[in-house]
């Protein structure tokens, strides 16, 4: 690893594409809503699918991925699967982007509609 500006060093290739895999799943606008109302608290399928107005099988798909990837993890209360984030950073991650996000928009910002065009 070569060190840059600032004292960081330039993170493995493969560090990058484990990064680069999980923002490619919270590109989803749904697996996002999903993972901020995990941060708020965990949650079985059905509330989830309920806060997100999403159908129950797709949701579950999102959510599947979502463990899969291990953004998330889940445990069996009865017949019900809750899922929760279990680390700390993703959390941080997910509540700085939409918090900047939604602080810009409420100031009337355009860097929302730019971030927009330039996803597409």
């Amino acid at each position: 690893m070569a060190e840059i500006g600032g004292g960081f060093e330039d993170p493995s290739a493969e560090v990058l594409a484990a990064a680069a895999a999980a923002f490619g799943l919270l590109a989803s606008s749904a697996r996002l809503y999903l993972m901020w109302a995990l941060v708020q608290g965990e949650s079985d399928v059905t509330h989830l699918a309920d806060r997100v107005g999403g159908a129950l099988p797709a949701v579950s798909q999102h959510l599947a991925k979502l463990k899969l990837a291990g953004l998330v993890r889940s445990r069996r209360e009865g017949r019900r699967q809750v899922y929760y984030i279990d680390d700390p950073d993703i959390v941080t991650v997910v509540q700085v982007m939409v918090g900047q996000l939604t602080a810009r928009s409420e100031h009337g910002s355009a860097v929302v509609r730019q971030l927009r065009g330039i996803a597409r």
